[in-house]
């Protein structure tokens, strides 16, 4: 059976889901308040005819919990952070289609520094 050729997808967006259990100290990107979060960008994605050129993945922790919830945006790790479903909205529009980061949703640099090299 032949597969049928696929382009491959112009952005990936990891979206954490994780969620603690209640009454856990450290914080969780999934909450009463912002479970919705993926479903509301999935269906922004498909009105403006985008899902498919962007592929969003549902992820577990990311490590980033006092900053949740949170977003990856591949290429480039963009690390989207204190989500809401306006700044989703704002980043699907300036960012994926408009091609600029919107950079005061992004991880402050002090906590998301230069991807390490592990070659060496």
């Amino acid at each position: 059976m032949q597969m049928p050729e696929m382009p491959q997808p112009t952005f990936y967006i990891f979206k954490c889901e994780q969620s603690s259990p209640p009454g856990m100290p450290k914080p969780s990107c999934v909450s009463e308040q912002t479970r919705d979060l993926f479903n509301h960008m999935a269906q922004s994605l498909m009105q403006k005819g985008i899902m498919g050129p962007v592929q969003p993945i549902r992820t577990s922790c990311m490590g980033r919990c006092q900053m949740g919830p949170v977003m990856m945006m591949e290429p480039g790790h963009h690390m989207y952070v204190h989500l809401t479903k306006e700044k989703i909205d704002r980043i699907i529009d300036e960012h994926m289609i408009g091609g600029n980061p919107v950079d005061e949703y992004l991880i402050p640099e002090q906590f998301w520094g230069e991807a390490q090299d592990i070659s060496k």
